[in-house]
């Protein structure tokens, strides 16, 4: 697909923040949330189409996957790192949906 026009496309935290409050950022300082929040050198910021983001809205991967099963090896690797990085936790739903997507690789 093509998209010509900026407004289709939004910056998507693959770990939202939501989650990654719940998950022991609430614990960090502001720096570090602000770090979390703009992180370029990890895969944290995606660019998606609207529509993907307003669906995915602040979901773990236990209640949105993407749509392409071909991609839940790479969204699933991208998490877990983000996880690991940040040193945030993971619910037994997380890793139950987790390990699913990554039986894909």
């Amino acid at each position: 697909a093509t998209w010509t026009a900026a407004s289709d496309l939004d910056i998507d935290h693959l770990v939202p923040l939501s989650n990654a409050w719940k998950s022991g950022a609430a614990q960090w300082t502001t720096p570090q949330r602000q770090a979390f929040a703009n992180d370029l050198t990890n895969p944290q910021l995606l660019a998606v189409t609207d529509n993907v983001n307003e669906s995915k809205s602040d979901s773990g991967p236990e209640d949105w996957k993407p749509e392409l099963k071909s991609y839940w090896c790479t969204y699933a690797k991208m998490w877990v790192k983000v996880k690991g990085v940040y040193d945030l936790t993971i619910t037994s739903a997380e890793k139950s949906a987790l390990t699913t997507m990554l039986d894909t690789c």
